[in-house]
């Protein structure tokens, strides 16, 4: 009994009278159709004739859903009062002709089972009614619509009984109903094998996004942490004895901290702009590689070839980047080694090669570790280049090869 009117149930019910209320129109036009062709009957008193308009109506309603942008209307009504989840739902407006057709079958069963249940609703109520006062009121017997020649003398003590059947009735069909639609939403109204590419292509998109703002952090303020860190503890050991270094430090720590927090608070405000300003790479490029170099905290020999600086954005910030990430290799396991870089622009390609002495045996990456090579083979990958790093002949090399024209530009 309970499920029959629980708040589901109601819900579920709402939901069929809506379809009802979505087939009027419908049933308008059709009304003047069949009215046109019926010889002056009046179509409203008539039930055979309200038949017919009900079956000319259902056609009219689906070529109607072929055309209008019924899939997310029906979806978000489906699962709002209908139950169904919305994971076996599309969450997209019907483009294919298979997924119109399909949606419009939906539209067509909502609205039908929706018309045929709304006028239950209209007319049983009221009879069950005078069925359940029909023995404590005479009167009632001498009207026509009491029905008296059936619940006469005796008989009329079954005449609630009989209400309260035809209300469970009523409460019956609307569930049943509701519970066909349930199981037919994911059938027409679930994702095709376009909207699952779809999808799969726009949480591919999500994905690159944040990979690549969680590279922009990683490489900025993890290059800053290691620059300040080794740059602090290099003053505190000279605190006493050399202050003009320490004041160097410090001046030192101060630019890179002011640069982190510009470049950071660009990457939040890309965060809460949105996906479309975030997938647009910003940052800065080699023009800004003399103050990256002149504060990074480690002394750096750079020899550049064919003007570094003049090639396309995205190549610049990519490479800056790189250059940035391989500075923090550098200072965390390098400690104050010098290291050697190179920039060359070549007609096709930007090429970058980095070295510096490994005074011992390289420490293992910690766990979790190692983002900043992957993050920069990333970046080279995205260019549609290449970046590596490792020890060679007892040094630590980074080479990157970015193409000045490719798939990334």
């Amino acid at each position: 009994m309970k499920p029959l009117f629980d708040s589901r149930a109601r819900l579920r019910w709402t939901h069929l009278i809506l379809g009802g209320a979505l087939l009027m129109p419908y049933f308008l036009l059709g009304t003047v159709a069949v009215g046109t062709f019926a010889r002056h009957q009046d179509v409203l008193v008539s039930l055979r004739l309200q038949l017919v308009t009900f079956a000319c109506a259902l056609p009219i309603a689906a070529v109607s859903a072929l055309f209008v942008p019924a899939r997310p209307l029906s979806v978000f009504a489906v699962h709002a009062l209908g139950g169904v989840d919305s994971a076996l739902l599309a969450d997209r407006p019907a483009r294919s002709w298979a997924a119109r057709v399909r949606t419009s079958g939906w539209f067509t069963l909502h609205t039908g089972l929706g018309g045929i249940v709304s006028a239950l609703t209209l007319s049983t109520p009221p009879l069950a009614g005078v069925l359940l006062v029909l023995p404590f009121c005479p009167a009632l017997r001498s009207f026509r619509f009491a029905l008296p020649e059936v619940f006469g003398g005796w008989a009329v003590l079954l005449a609630p009984p009989a209400g309260i059947v035809l209300l469970l009735a009523l409460a019956g069909c609307a569930a049943g109903a509701a519970e066909l639609l349930a199981r037919a939403a994911p059938v027409l109204l679930g994702p095709t094998p376009a909207d699952r590419l779809a999808a799969a292509e726009r949480r591919a998109a999500d994905l690159a996004v944040r990979n690549r703002l969680a590279r922009e952090l990683h490489d900025s303020v993890g290059h800053a942490l290691s620059a300040v860190t080794l740059q602090a503890g290099a003053a505190r050991r000279v605190l006493d004895s050399d202050p003009d270094f320490v004041r160097e430090a410090l001046t030192a720590i101060e630019q890179t901290t002011r640069r982190t927090v510009g470049e950071l608070d660009t990457v939040l405000g890309l965060l809460r702009q949105g996906e479309e300003d975030a997938s647009t790479p910003t940052g800065p490029g080699l023009e800004a590689l003399t103050g990256l170099l002149a504060h990074c905290g480690v002394p750096v020999a750079c020899t550049t070839a064919g003007d570094p600086e003049q090639v396309p954005g995205p190549v610049s910030r990519e490479a800056y980047r790189i250059v940035q990430e391989g500075l923090s290799n550098a200072l965390r396991y390098g400690g104050s080694a010098p290291v050697a870089l190179r920039v060359v622009r070549g007609r096709e390609d930007l090429e970058i090669t980095m070295e510096n002495p490994l005074p011992g045996p390289r420490p293992p990456v910690p766990p979790g570790g190692g983002r900043g090579l992957r993050g920069m083979a990333e970046r080279a990958a995205l260019l549609g280049g290449h970046a590596s790093a490792g020890p060679a002949g007892g040094v630590w090399r980074l080479t990157a090869l970015l193409p000045l024209k490719g798939e990334g530009l």
